[in-house]
């Protein structure tokens, strides 16, 4: 999880600022966007290697 601290002076969009790259620099929005819908395995697999299906 990101966390940060204010520095003496910053302004609250500049501190949002950090926070959100952060949170970028960690992946959490892509891991958010992967976990907004389930997908059971088999689709999962499918998706990761379309390749392997046809054999």
């Amino acid at each position: 999880m990101a966390e940060v601290h204010k520095k003496q002076n910053e302004t609250l969009d500049d501190l949002l600022r950090r926070f959100r790259k952060e949170c970028s620099r960690d992946g959490l929005y892509t891991e958010i966007k992967k976990r907004r819908y389930y997908l059971p395995p088999s689709v999962r697999k499918k998706q990761k290697d379309p390749k392997k299906i046809g054999r």
